[in-house]
């Protein structure tokens, strides 16, 4: 009879949940990515060259326009089956988030990526995640971490703990994101974490303006542009630039970057890119080059390599290059 009774509450809840999630909807996605690569000290690695993630994520039409959503990213290197930095980091790294969407935009409370970093990797050629080929993973925001002491006790680059997040819905083009957190930054400053960006995109211009303040008082401001060309018999172009001046808190360090870059696909399969990052690091100038090529074997598959050369003003340069597989799910 316990028995009986249990399954009969069990199918009970069941049919419950099933009628309650009618209006639902859940998804896996991710991206996994592993390469062979030299590092710019000269080592041979076979690790993640670009960033690998599994994310469940979901919407739920409450009705009269309105959604909830929610968002769960795990960062992972392959290579080992770690968490991303060694277990410094969160389990969910990538983004824990619930939110409510309507016309009137949509607001996330959580951990996720910053107004800043959530849209900057636009206007790279490699999206800001490729360890050998982005100049703008070794240049960009070099004195503004989002957070010094979010993953325990080592700096954050990117994401907000304990914080809100706002998109706008877009007009003419235009978007408003909006992040910051009501809780006080632990460490130097003690301050709110806020931060801002603009973003335009119609037909083949883009654009993006952004600020960045961390509770420590380290700040970052971004301007960025890309343009797409025309198709044409040899293939798509499209050009892109940006500048960030980022500063340590008490004048104790100030970067500024000026970087350019490319991509030009071939074809449906390949795509080219290159770039240039100039960075007056204090009072250095590091120089980063780079080129590099996918070729996609399917949708969700795809072949690269990568080569990058980064100079320290007159003292010499070093390279890295690598080649990988990544394949989105």
């Amino acid at each position: 009879m316990g028995f009986s009774r249990g399954l009969a509450a069990s199918l009970g809840m069941f049919a419950l949940g099933a009628a309650w999630g009618q209006s639902s909807q859940v998804q896996i996605s991710g991206l996994l990515d592993l390469g062979i690569y030299r590092d710019f000290k000269g080592t041979a690695q076979l690790g993640t060259i670009q960033r690998s993630h599994i994310t469940f994520s979901g919407v739920e039409d409450l009705g009269g326009g309105l959604k909830t959503t929610f968002r769960l990213s795990h960062r992972l290197d392959l290579d080992t089956g770690l968490n991303e930095g060694f277990g410094q980091k969160p389990f969910w790294h990538g983004e824990s988030t619930v939110g409510l969407r309507g016309d009137w935009g949509h607001v996330r409370l959580g951990r996720a990526l910053s107004a800043l970093w959530a849209h900057d990797w636009k206007f790279d050629p490699w999206g800001h995640i490729n360890r050998v080929a982005s100049s703008a993973w070794y240049q960009w925001f070099y004195y503004a971490p989002t957070d010094r002491v979010s993953n325990n006790g080592a700096p954050e680059f990117g994401r907000t703990p304990n914080g809100i997040f706002y998109d706008s819905p877009t007009l003419g083009g235009f978007t408003l994101h909006l992040s910051g957190s009501p809780e006080r930054t632990q460490g130097a400053g003690g301050g709110k974490p806020y931060a801002a960006s603009l973003e335009y995109a119609r037909g083949p211009l883009s654009g993006l303006l952004a600020l960045d303040r961390n509770g420590s008082g380290d700040r970052a401001l971004f301007g960025a542009v890309k343009y797409r060309l025309g198709v044409t018999t040899l293939g798509e172009t499209t050009l892109m630039a940006s500048t960030d001046d980022s500063r340590r808190a008490q004048g104790l360090g100030r970067s500024r970057v000026l970087s350019v870059g490319a991509t030009h696909k071939l074809a449906a399969q390949t795509t080219l890119r290159a770039g240039v990052g100039r960075q007056k690091l204090d009072d250095d100038t590091r120089l980063f080059y780079s080129l590099g090529a996918d070729h996609a074997l399917s949708r969700r598959t795809t072949l690269y390599l990568s080569l990058g050369h980064q100079r320290l003003d007159h003292k010499g340069g070093s390279t890295s290059l690598g080649a990988g597989m990544s394949h989105a799910f």
